[in-house]
Parts: C-alpha cells; sequence; structure tokens
C-alpha cells in the first residue's frame, strides 16, 4: 500500500505534470470505485489544475472554480502517468484500470488496481474534508506544527500496543503496515509495547524514528518517476518485506508474526530483547 512518503512523492509529480493543465474527459472505468455523485466526474472536465495536495494516503487534486478529485490508492492501487494517452476509449472489465484522466496536451494518468479486492477509491467533492477518511485524519507528523510534546499528548492514555496506535489513521495521519514496521525498528522497540507505558526518553526516542524514517522515504523517493516508486519504496525498508534476512543493524534474522490479512516483520535483537514473537493473532512476547 502506498504510504506517506510514496503518496507525498506522487503530489510532487503531479504538481509538476497537472498544474496548469486542463482536463478534458475523465473515464470511469471500474464504476465501483466512484464513491460520490455530486458533483458529477463531468464538473472536472474543462477545469484547469490548481494543486495538488495530500491529506494523509489520500491525493488531491483540487480544479480551479471547481471540485476537487481526491483519491486513496489503497492497498493494490496505482497512478501510473503516461506523456501520451493511447487512443480510443478503454473497455470496462478489461485489466485493472479503474480511472483515467486526460489533459488538453494529450497526457494523463490512469489509475489503477490490480487483485481482487477493489478498495481503490475516488471522490468528487466540492470540499476534500467531504471525504469520511479525510475527515477523521489525526494530525500529519511532518507538518512542522508536529512537534515531540504533540505527539507525547497522543500517545498519553494510549492503551493499545505501538503497531496499532502508529497505524490509526485517526491518531497519526499516513503511516501504514511497512513504515510503522520500520519506525519501530529504528527505535528499537517491540510493536507489542503498549503505547502508555513508554518513559519520557522512550517517547522522544520513538518520535525521532518517526520524523528521521518518513523523511529520509521522503527525501528517497522525491523526483522519482511515478512508475519506478513502488520498487524504491521496497529497496529503502530495512525489516519490512525482509522475513528471514539478516538485520542491517545486528545481522540477527529478520522474523514475521502473519494476521488475517496482513503481517509484520522485525528484529529480535533490536527490539525484543532476542525474544521471537508468538505468530499467532493477538501476538504476545513468549513468557
Amino acid at each position: 500500500m502506498p504510504e506517506l512518503p510514496e503518496v507525498e512523492a506522487l503530489r510532487d509529480f503531479l504538481t509538476e505534470h497537472l498544474a496548469g493543465r486542463e482536463v478534458v474527459r475523465v473515464l470511469p472505468v471500474a464504476i465501483s470505485v466512484l464513491k460520490t455523485y455530486a458533483p458529477p466526474l463531468t464538473a472536472l472536465e474543462g477545469r484547469r489544475v490548481a494543486a495538488v495536495r495530500r491529506h494523509g494516503k489520500f491525493l488531491d487534486v483540487e480544479m480551479a472554480g471547481g471540485p476537487h478529485l481526491v483519491t486513496h490508492l489503497a492497498r493494490a492501487g496505482w497512478l501510473h502517468w503516461k506523456d501520451s494517452l493511447p487512443s480510443g476509449l478503454p473497455k470496462p472489465g478489461k485489466g485493472p484500470l479503474a480511472l483515467r484522466v486526460a489533459l488538453e496536451n494529450g497526457a494523463g494518468f490512469d489509475l489503477t488496481e490490480a487483485g481482487t479486492q477493489k478498495r481503490l477509491a475516488v471522490y468528487v467533492v466540492t470540499d476534500p474534508g467531504q471525504v469520511p477518511g479525510v475527515a477523521r485524519l489525526g494530525p500529519d507528523p511532518l507538518a512542522d506544527d508536529f512537534d515531540e510534546a504533540r505527539f507525547a499528548a497522543l500517545l498519553a492514555g494510549e492503551r493499545r500496543q505501538l503497531k496499532g496506535a502508529l497505524r490509526d489513521q485517526s491518531l497519526i495521519a499516513g503511516v501504514g503496515n511497512a513504515y510503522s514496521d520500520e519506525i519501530l525498528h529504528a527505535a528499537r522497540m517491540s510493536p507489542f509495547r503498549l503505547a502508555a507505558s513508554l518513559t519520557g526518553e522512550e517517547t522522544a526516542r520513538l518520535y525521532a524514528a518517526l520524523r528521521d524514517t518518513l523523511t529520509g522515504a521522503v527525501e528517497r523517493s522525491r523526483g522519482i518517476a511515478a512508475g519506478r516508486l513502488k520498487a524504491e519504496k521496497k529497496s529503502g525498508l530495512r525489516v519490512h518485506g525482509r522475513t528471514g534476512e539478516p538485520c542491517p543493524v545486528c545481522g540477527d534474522t529478520v522474523r514475521e508474526v502473519s494476521f488475517s490479512d496482513s503481517s509484520l516483520q522485525y528484529c529480535p535483537t533490536c527490539q525484543t530483547g532476542g525474544k521471537p514473537l508468538a505468530d499467532r493473532r493477538l501476538s504476545r512476547l513468549l513468557k
């Protein structure tokens, strides 16, 4: 799933390629991705792009004097830029294509979604706050006003485990499964540590890991073409998706805990005092 760094890189890329351009056609190929009906998709056509913004993991293409096209790429969605769009109309039901946006200069982008779990979401709204997922977002962890004191206040009294707290979009916007693993590895903390149990020093360490991990990922992704962002994300991960490989910090074997629809990766030496986590739902440290 694209997370804050990749969506921020897409925002940069689209700002360069879309700003000031006129949208001439919006073609819904998979109707299921469209989550709103008023304003209609046609309200985007004939308008120029004023800005491209990011809200957590949501992309927001703002039209001059008009509505916003807000997209959440979900787990298997992606944006593909094309300097020259194919001629002719795409056929519904043929492949992963979900939505096509065409510009006056012949360029544009496709939104696609692989697999059978169709979660890609597209909204056309007059205000991005009308999108339920955007309305419930917590603070952006890279915002200038997101300091250590604000982070500590969010965790105070939080009885969930750190892994779940970091992924909660209403608590902190933009962090998903992959970067929560990376943040906790950098902070040398167990994913199952209770958030409210952190000392002041540990909170400071986690805050630094959060900011450094996300900032570093954004910088690695900056300037990279949209089609290469997935590969860049994977290459920069130290533990997530690297089960069985040596930890780049200590050399211990990266281990995994599997859940019904996801998994996490961690280093026992760096994060859990050398103790493996039980690989079952509602895992706890082995006694």
